[in-house]
């Protein structure tokens, strides 16, 4: 699931600092969820790291700072398996370039891997190529860098488009289709999706090539 707010009267938007996502342990419907005011490079390291915790079978509320996670062995194993899965140690010391910039290195392998800068940087300093101060110096300035161009960048979105990702797409096609077959009252569909029109119902079901 992935929301950027909570469906509330105040519909307040979720920090990004407060929790990135959290991972519910369960035989039958382990549920994965992200924080969707974060930015898009930092929820696939988060997807990563949340499906870490689901391996470990325990449950978690993540904020899965690149940083360290000084104190807490489990997430920095989380991080740790999240930062390989998406940047390989081998594949990574291969794209290395001797004398290049910081900047341009986070830059070009952040593209080139499709994740955030933070988590190349993290990868640089693991394969040595930081000292310990310079990485924390370095981590700081990217994170209020990347933390600027967020707030720049935000903005609203279809309701039609993001809803489905909110709730889980097969939760929403699950939801409809039992609700059309009469086995799920409309007004418990509507509030298990997260809105209150039929026409709303009615669309989203088409989106989803439910009717």
């Amino acid at each position: 699931m992935v929301s950027g707010v909570v469906a509330s009267n105040t519909h307040r938007t979720l920090d990004a600092d407060e929790f990135r996502g959290f991972a519910l342990v369960d035989s039958v419907a382990p549920l994965v969820f992200i924080n969707g005011a974060d930015t898009k490079a930092a929820q696939i390291f988060t997807v990563a790291h949340e499906l870490a915790h689901i391996r470990l079978g325990g449950s978690a509320l993540s904020n899965p700072s690149l940083g360290d996670a000084r104190g807490n062995q489990v997430e920095r194993w989380c991080n740790q398996v999240a930062a390989e899965v998406l940047v390989p140690s081998a594949s990574r010391r291969e794209k290395l370039e001797r004398d290049e910039e910081l900047r341009d290195t986070l830059a070009r392998l952040a593209r080139t891997y499709k994740v955030s800068t933070l988590v190349i940087l993290r990868r640089v300093f693991d394969a040595g190529g930081l000292s310990s101060d310079d990485y924390w110096n370095a981590f700081r300035d990217e994170l209020a860098r990347v933390g600027e161009m967020s707030s720049r960048s935000a903005g609203g979105g279809d309701f039609h488009n993001s809803q489905p990702s909110r709730v889980s797409r097969r939760f929403a096609r699950a939801v409809i289709a039992d609700t059309l077959e009469g086995r799920t009252l409309y007004r418990d569909a509507f509030r298990l999706l997260g809105f209150k029109k039929a026409s709303t119902f009615e669309e989203l079901g088409e989106r989803l090539g439910v009717t």
